[in-house]
């Protein structure tokens, strides 16, 4: 079953006045990690360098936004600079007050299996039809002479990068930590997926996933280890939200791939 996946950071001696270089920080190392799989060569989307929204909660979530903005980072504007990491965290928290969170949302691009349907090549006998055959066969014979094929194609997502105030929600930074990161549902790095564990019945198949969902699991692990390293935290935690274990979901994916 499908989890929401979060990443919290706490740091030392923690100031409200020093979250938005805590953001500003956190930010660039997604950028850093994520810009060389997010060409638009690859998709057609920007590049994950430029923030796409800012959102600033008062009180709690239950609360009406106090500022909202989306940005347009493609050929339709003509300045995209407000966009900017640096800009985009100035504007959103010059008046922050320390019972609102502010919330950023970027994109990276993550593999992900596209399914689809191949039509079977040998009639019930077992001798090989024609082209002209594989229609009036599929008529009478569509759910036995269907397998599935999996195509994976590097697809955007949003990533939402929170920075609460000390008295939003109740000071639930102490469990959220000082910053938090929504990735979304885990189904990236996990794909609990009914129909592609039985598409992948032939090898290279199964080779190809599993190099896919690798390639997942290690720019998630990339932007971890580059925001411990360069942004001064103290601690993180890497959790779902039903509470089970990522790495015993990522290693039991990798098992049923081997």
């Amino acid at each position: 079953m499908a989890d929401q996946l979060y990443l919290s950071l706490w740091f030392p001696n923690f100031r409200f006045e020093a979250l938005p270089t805590a953001l500003t920080s956190v930010l660039r190392q997604f950028a850093r990690v994520t810009a060389p799989s997010a060409s638009a060569e690859n998709t057609g989307e920007p590049t994950s360098s430029r923030v796409a929204a800012a959102t600033v909660y008062p009180i709690n979530f239950t609360e009406s936004p106090t500022y909202q903005r989306l940005y347009v980072n493609d050929s339709r504007s003509v300045d995209t600079s407000d966009s900017i990491i640096e800009n985009a965290v100035a504007d959103a928290t010059e008046h922050l007050h320390d019972d609102m969170a502010v919330e950023f949302e970027m994109r990276w691009n993550l593999w992900s299996p596209e399914l689809e349907a191949t039509p079977a090549r040998r009639s019930p006998a077992g001798r090989e039809i024609e082209d002209e055959e594989v229609e009036a066969y599929l008529d009478e014979e569509s759910s036995a002479s269907t397998q599935l094929d999996p195509l994976w194609k590097l697809r955007p997502a949003t990533v939402r990068i929170l920075g609460f105030g000390p008295e939003f929600d109740d000071a639930g930074f102490e469990q959220n930590g000082h910053i938090r990161i929504d990735f979304g549902l885990d189904t990236p790095w996990v794909m609990d997926d009914i129909a592609l564990e039985d598409s992948l019945e032939d090898e290279d198949l199964r080779a190809l996933a599993q190099k896919r969902i690798q390639q997942n699991i290690e720019l998630l692990l990339a932007f971890t280890l580059s925001v411990e390293k360069h942004c001064g935290i103290s601690s993180r935690l890497l959790w779902t939200e039903s509470g089970e274990p990522l790495a015993e979901k990522l290693v039991a994916r990798l098992q049923r791939l081997n």
